[in-house]
């Protein structure tokens, strides 16, 4: 196969928009309504190497009698970059807007309205500060009502003499991808004089994030999380212990959340009466089921609007595992809108606070799209992005519809291109011998991704894709990876095995203390699900894929099934639990992964890491007869490219096929846009010659 011809494919698929985040603004004209849609877009450029950022802008007429329906959708305007912005933010009136740019080393504030640039501050020039946060785990841009204010967390200066003569003692992290977020503190800047303060009254063992204006605008509302007795990595974890707080700026700070419990996401109602928040367990799962509570800022008392979903009934609502957006509410204050896992696809949900009834609102009528992703409700208009595995992302917008009603739902942009392929879903149960006695009759399931014609008169191989986490989700959404194989000839499966979000708690609970079993099997029974109920799949030619704990999986199945799978391709897998250990940003993980309950004093035993290792790939990899590719970041502070590099050196003493790529500036996740090409590249021709 020609790498040309593989690089081509790959920038058509991974070079599509998508959009990122969007923002609402209504007119009342005499006869009409108008609302503006401008839309945050992503691309990757395989020439730059890098993403582009830009943004576009819808026009929408309605009627004034009748304002919930679209009667025009004007042309849009054209694409315009963004360049240099870190952060950006629309005031209340959305008539100024704040960015927090990045150019020639500096950091600078800048206030924009409608005649150009109100104001700017070079926020490296004042030296208050380290670096604004700009990452959506910590980071945030809150305007004041008044919008005489601005917050943001940047970190913390070290340039007191002090702390410049203690250059050499270590500095705790946030974990992988928040190597540089250390000290968050919060700031505010007063637009009107130009002064810039840092906050204090913060608890020294608490690290402050998503930060925004309580109502009164003389105070802060913030997530806190505990750093004592030292971090734990962050990102992609909600299982931190943290509380909400809410700081004055005269200095006086009180937690007003709940003790021992993992929090994330306020977000405050237009009527600023109710504050709504993510809550969940502390240790354990590192991504789980999550309760939205709602705080009355008037009496003080926390009510839970939607609880934990232990077993969701098949079609019922399975529960939240993702973020809110920052914009969430109904213009009435009642209702809340978010987009969550379920099942095999994601979903776009709502929530009735007088009656605690959740409601999808996608377009059941209609399964071309299998992912909703919410991207903003403002002035009751819900913006979403949808996309499925042979559709790329689609915006799409429609009102909020009154009870019982559903969305009429308008595309404003449809991809430049959607791909011929064959697309569904398979339920899942695993046989009886392998039934969970703890959490038994639980399913789980997969998506299977086809070529519409094969290229030739052989059967068709299939990779099986295995996602990382492993509590996470493959929807049914675009997947350039996927789609990139799909159309260079392979089938492509991607499981999402007991432990996967979207099918209640007590499938990611199961998971505790089984993997390297529970989940391997589950992968297995699902390939063997689809080669029986599809006739043109091919068994011999089969190959894994995944990264992570998907990597993890991958090495399991060719180390346990040696004559079933033909290739295997794993990016930063976890190989051996046992001396991960001491060098993963999660060292919990480690202990609850195997069933261990973790505790910050805890010392390695005998008995843990013999459990650790026992369920590591590397017990198996005597027996790997498929060809291994390895893929390493070398900045990982998740899962240690040591990890990789000790099934490398196993399989290379016994003259077992393998190959190493190292990519030593990035991390876990190998996000550089050319890491990505690079690595899809490789993949294909490691299939190609293997499979």
């Amino acid at each position: 196969m020609d790498p040309g011809q593989i690089t081509g494919v790959y920038g058509e698929v991974s070079g599509l928009p998508t959009p990122v985040s969007a923002h609402v603004k209504e007119e009342q004209l005499p006869e009409v309504r108008i609302y503006t849609v401008d839309v945050e877009w992503s691309q990757s450029d395989l020439v730059r190497g890098s993403r582009l950022t830009y943004t576009q802008r819808w026009t929408l007429i309605s009627n004034n009698n009748d304002h919930k329906s679209i009667r025009t959708v004007l042309p849009p305007g054209p694409c315009v970059p963004v360049s240099g912005e870190l952060l950006s933010g629309l005031s209340p009136n959305r008539c100024l807007r704040a960015v927090i740019r990045e150019t020639a080393g500096h950091q600078l504030l800048e206030i924009w309205d409608q005649h150009g640039l109100r104001k700017c501050l070079n926020l490296t020039a004042l030296n208050k500060h380290g670096r604004v946060y700009d990452d959506a785990h910590l980071g945030c841009l809150s305007w004041s009502d008044c919008e005489n204010k601005l917050l943001y967390v940047a970190e913390k200066s070290r340039s007191t003499s002090g702390e410049i003569q203690d250059r050499r003692v270590y500095s705790e992290d946030w974990g992988e991808g928040l190597t540089d977020k250390s000290v968050p503190v919060i700031c505010v800047v007063n637009l009107q004089s130009g002064s810039l303060s840092v906050l204090h009254g913060i608890p020294p063992d608490v690290s402050p994030g998503q930060a925004l204006w309580a109502p009164d605008s003389q105070s802060v509302i913030f997530v806190g999380w505990y750093h004592k007795p030292f971090r734990l990595g962050l990102k992609f974890c909600s299982n931190r212990r943290s509380a909400l707080f809410k700081l004055h700026l005269d200095g006086n700070c009180k937690c007003i959340s709940g003790d021992n419990l993992s929090v994330s996401c306020p977000r405050l109602s237009p009527d600023r009466s109710t504050l709504i928040y993510l809550q969940g367990r502390v240790f354990g799962p590192h991504n789980q089921c999550l309760s939205l509570q709602q705080l009355d800022l008037k009496s003080g008392k926390t009510s839970t609007l939607l609880d934990v979903v232990n077993r969701p009934l098949q079609g019922e609502f399975a529960g939240i595992y993702e973020t809110l957006v920052p914009c969430c509410w109904s213009s009435d204050s009642r209702r809340v809108v978010f987009s969550s896992a379920c099942r095999n696809w994601k979903d776009l949900f709502i929530v009735d606070r007088s009656s605690n009834k959740v409601t999808s609102l996608s377009d059941n009528l209609s399964e071309v799209y299998g992912s909703w992703k919410l991207l903003t409700v403002q002035k009751d208009l819900i913006v979403v992005c949808c996309s499925s595995p042979n559709t790329p992302p689609t915006l799409r917008v429609g009102f909020l519809p009154r009870t019982g009603e559903a969305v009429t739902w308008h595309t404003l942009q449809r991809p430049i291109m959607t791909f011929d392929f064959h697309w569904r879903y398979l339920d899942i149960r695993p046989p009886p011998e392998e039934d969970n006695r703890h959490y038994s009759g639980l399913d789980f399931g997969a998506v299977l991704v086809k070529p519409t014609y094969s290229h030739s008169e052989a059967k068709t191989p299939l990779v099986i894709f295995i996602h990382g986490g492993p509590h996470s989700q493959f929807p049914a959404g675009w997947n350039c990876t996927a789609a990139g194989l799909t159309k260079l000839g392979f089938a492509v499966l991607m499981v999402n095995y007991r432990g996967s979000t979207g099918f209640g708690q007590d499938s990611i609970l199961s998971l505790i203390g089984q993997i390297g079993s529970q989940d391997v099997k589950d992968v297995q029974t699902a390939v063997l699900a689809a080669l029986r109920s599809d006739m043109t799949l091919d068994p011999k030619r089969l190959a894994v894929i995944g990264g992570s704990h998907g990597g993890f999986l991958s090495c399991h199945l060719v180390g346990q099934y040696p004559d079933f799978y033909k290739a295997c391709v794993a990016r930063n897998p976890v190989i051996n639990a046992a001396t991960l250990l001491g060098t993963s940003d999660i060292v919990d993980w480690r202990y609850s992964s195997v069933g261990f309950h973790y505790s910050y004093d805890q010392i390695p035993t005998a008995e843990a890491l013999a459990s650790m290792l026992e369920k590591s790939p590397i017990t198996h990899a005597a027996q790997v007869k498929a060809p291994v590719l390895l893929m390493l970041g070398g900045k990982d502070r998740r899962v240690s490219p040591h990890q990789g590099l000790e099934l490398y050196k196993v399989l290379k003493s016994r003259e077992s096929p393998v190959r190493l790529l190292w990519f030593p500036e990035d991390g876990h996740s190998l996000s550089r846009v050319d890491t990505q090409a690079d690595c899809f590249l490789n993949t294909v021709l490691w299939l190609h010659q293997h499979v």
